[in-house]
């Protein structure tokens, strides 16, 4: 490219000067010309101007699990092995949980194949990688930030017949003699899975069971399991588990979640309308606070329907139900059962959608209120619209305002509440469930939203632990989330134990910060843990990781990479005297010009 800017700079002085270009008097200035052209000219062209030193790359190995799903007699590992001491003159590293120099033979172990260690310690050292990768990276999209020369090589098996279960949703709190709901999600490895059967264990006890039928490679099926809990209250681990012959690997068959078994109900909910509203304020109940709750849901004048199993009720049961609940929530006629206030003794919440369909009104501030910590950071300018009643009754607070879009003056209030003699809350709007149905930060504001006013309403009473386990099944290598309990204290020290011969034990501190109810605390290994801590305890369930659920192998070989690498040939823009230099030749041009007497 050097050799094009003097081209190119000897091109400008002869258009310039034409063959007068060699005469004494002229020379001297066609030849500043020229060389001021060629430097503006490498300049443009960025090109360079010094010997490429280029580093022998890094070869980086993928040591993630998902390598042990392959099919029988695959030989890709053996032969990622064999690349990497060969590429790497005997020295690579592996890459998943951590990154670090392993030259050993060893079987893939890791729980996650996270790229970013790579990719942190390439940008740092400037010097291109090799990967070696059976084509499941969980953050391919970091392969265009390493730097330039640098390659992946895929190295992917041929699928062996697997099915794994994803998820597994189910509260987090039973109550014994109820229906339980659970809904499992089945996933096919890339050669399909075979029929097979899905059972629902609670402990070692039956609670459901259905056929499965044989799915096309990667298909998922959700399945629906109902059942009845039985057993004197605990905590208690809770199993899906599928059996199916010809199975290829048997470790990802197994998803458990620990859950709590209660002889009463902590809440009470009653529909007189049931709607989205409805179904996803019960989901937030039972998951979002673990709230041991019974649903109840009117489907015509003096026809009630238990959540779950359906079974009919008499509204005076539903009635009393509401009157000795700890927490009575009560959504839509809420004057149903006569004045709300002595119709219940505990906490009540009266979620009373407008009659009318109100226009879009957006959330779009949190008072100062009990709710205020958790509510002032909602992302109010992304959230769905809801349908605002116009007028509330007035109460000791206000915990979130509406407004209209493009009306600045136009505010109304969604939620008050009163703090004595009890705890009452009054929800006038609805549409809330298009907050969680959106997914992302929007459901998550829709947790907020409802955990927050329902730990309110209770004031921690029904769960005297300092913490719970947040969120679906865990699994290994993932951060285990949990939730603040009834303890205000920002640090909760955990001691968790190992169900295990060697019954390893860990001390865990969780650190709660002032705006969140969340806190994470370090992954565990696969296996049943018992966590003790102030107030009480549970139990953890920690499942295979996810590297062993079947996924596409997305990755190609070729080249990736685009940042710069240390020892690149040095480019005329990284000398800035070089733009210096084409100015001060061409004013000494000019200069020898009028002194020459040429315009």
């Amino acid at each position: 490219m050097i050799f094009l800017a003097v081209a190119l700079g000897l091109l400008v002085a002869l258009v310039q000067y034409g063959r007068s270009a060699l005469a004494p008097r002229v020379a001297p200035l066609a030849l500043l010309r020229a060389l001021a052209a060629a430097i503006i000219a490498a300049l443009l062209l960025d090109a360079p101007v010094g010997r490429a030193t280029l580093p022998q790359p890094d070869v980086a190995l993928d040591a993630s699990m998902s390598w042990l799903r392959a099919a029988p007699g695959c030989t890709a590992w053996s032969a990622a092995l064999d690349s990497a001491a060969r590429l790497g003159d005997g020295r690579w590293m592996r890459f998943g949980d951590s990154l670090r120099a392993d030259v050993t033979r060893q079987p893939p172990i890791d729980r996650s194949s996270s790229l970013r260690p790579v990719t942190d310690r390439a940008a740092g050292m400037g010097r291109p990688v090799v990967v070696l990768t059976d084509g499941e990276l969980d953050d391919a999209e970091l392969l265009a930030t390493l730097p330039r020369g640098s390659r992946v090589v895929a190295m992917p098996c041929a699928p062996g017949a697997d099915v794994a279960l994803s998820a597994l949703d189910v509260p987090h709190s039973l109550l014994t003699g109820d229906s339980l709901a659970a809904r499992v999600t089945l996933l096919a490895g890339g050669a399909g899975a075979p029929a097979g059967r899905l059972s629902l264990l609670l402990d070692d006890a039956p609670v459901a069971a259905s056929d499965v039928p044989a799915l096309a490679p990667f298909a998922e099926l959700s399945v629906e399991l109902q059942g009845v809990v039985t057993g004197a209250p605990r905590t208690a681990i809770l199993r899906a588990i599928v059996t199916a012959s010809g199975d290829r690997e048997p470790r990802n068959d197994t998803l458990a979640i620990g859950v709590d078994v209660s002889r009463a109900a902590a809440a009470v909910f009653a529909s007189t309308a049931p709607d989205f509203d409805a179904r996803e304020a019960v989901a937030a109940l039972r998951g979002v606070t673990s709230l041991p709750t019974r649903a109840y849901y009117r489907i015509a004048r003096g026809a009630w329907r238990t959540d779950g199993t359906l079974a009919s009720v008499a509204e005076s049961e539903v009635a009393a139900a509401l009157r000795d609940a700890p927490l009575a929530v009560i959504h839509g006629d809420t004057s149903l059962f006569g004045p709300p206030r002595s119709a219940t003794r505990g906490a009540l919440l009266l979620f009373a959608p407008p009659a009318n369909d109100e226009g879009e009104w957006y959330a779009s501030a949190a008072p100062p209120s009990p709710l205020a910590p958790a509510l002032a950071s909602l992302p109010f300018d992304s959230l769905p619209p809801l349908s605002v009643a116009p007028a509330l009754p007035r109460g000791d607070w206000q915990g979130l305002i509406a407004r209209r879009r493009g009306a600045a003056q136009s505010t109304r209030v969604a939620l008050v509440g009163w703090d004595s003699p009890r705890r009452i809350a009054v929800i006038g709007a609805d549409g809330f469930w298009r907050w969680r149905f959106r997914g992302g930060a929007r459901a998550e504001a829709y947790d907020a939203f409802f955990g927050s006013l329902y730990d309110w309403l209770v004031e921690g009473r029904t769960d005297s632990r300092a913490a719970m386990p947040a969120g679906a099944a865990i699994r290994a290598g993932d951060a285990i989330r949990w939730r603040r309990g009834a303890n205000s204290d920002s640090v909760v020290r955990l001691t968790i134990t190992r169900r295990s011969a060697t019954g390893r034990v860990y001390s865990v501190l969780l650190r709660f910060a002032d705006t969140t109810s969340v806190a994470q605390s370090p992954a565990l290994a696969p296996g049943l843990y018992d966590v003790k801590m102030e107030g009480g305890q549970t139990v953890l369930a920690v499942n295979a990781p996810r590297e062993l659920l079947p996924r596409r192998a997305v990755m190609r070989s070729g080249a990736v990479g685009g940042s710069a690498v240390a020892g690149e040939a040095p480019s005329a823009r990284d000398f800035g005297w070089l733009f210096v230099a084409a100015v001060l030749l061409l004013c000494a041009e000019w200069l020898l010009r009028r002194r020459a007497g040429l315009r």
